[in-house]
């Protein structure tokens, strides 16, 4: 998958104007409820439980049937079933930020990697903090995978979804467990 700019196509507004088609979708999830956001036929966010709360007027109307293909590789995800995801995502950044969105996306199913690791691969060892904001803005979690980064030392540090979803998260992609094993209502795997 790819992190392509496909903000081209338009659609035209009541005043003539042309602009993208925006929607979202509200989905069930492990984790709790999750917003996808979709612009003609891509996704380009994906909003966790815990993170910030996207602002209405960015979201587009609600259309329930948005990027079915979406939802059905975040439940096979989520059930230990798919280690990989094929879906069109355009996430909106700098150049920088999509050179390390692109880097998140070759870190492997089951593996971590270091802010430090990154910023050798995308601009050397003085952007290891701008890679640090730029993996906090990732719009699209999860299929862009900022939850495999950790600290240099191999701590869990920062994430939009919190902590004990990263936690969770890794624990998956160990085979620790499936998120379907998790009490969603403390997001802590069950005694």
């Amino acid at each position: 998958m790819d992190v392509t700019d496909r903000s081209t196509t338009t659609n035209t507004d009541r005043a003539g104007a042309t602009r993208p088609r925006r929607a979202h979708r509200r989905i069930d999830s492990p984790l709790g409820e999750v917003v996808l956001v979709g612009e003609d036929g891509s996704l380009v966010a994906l909003h966790l439980p815990g993170s910030t709360a996207p602002d209405p007027s960015s979201i587009g109307d609600e259309d329930p049937a948005l990027l079915p293909e979406v939802v059905d590789q975040l439940a096979e995800y989520f059930a230990g079933d798919r280690t990989t995801f094929d879906v069109p995502v355009s996430p909106r950044g700098t150049d920088f930020q999509r050179r390390v969105w692109a880097r998140l996306q070759a870190i492997p199913y089951g593996r971590t990697c270091s802010y430090g690791e990154i910023a050798l691969d995308v601009g050397g060892p003085r952007t290891t903090r701008a890679v640090g904001l730029a993996n906090g803005a990732n719009p699209v979690a999860i299929i862009i995978p900022c939850h495999r980064v950790i600290g240099a030392n191999g701590c869990l540090v920062g994430y939009a979804g919190g902590l004990p979803a990263k936690r969770l998260l890794l624990d998956l992609e160990s085979g620790a467990s499936t998120l379907f094993d998790v009490d969603v209502s403390t997001n802590a795997p069950p005694t």
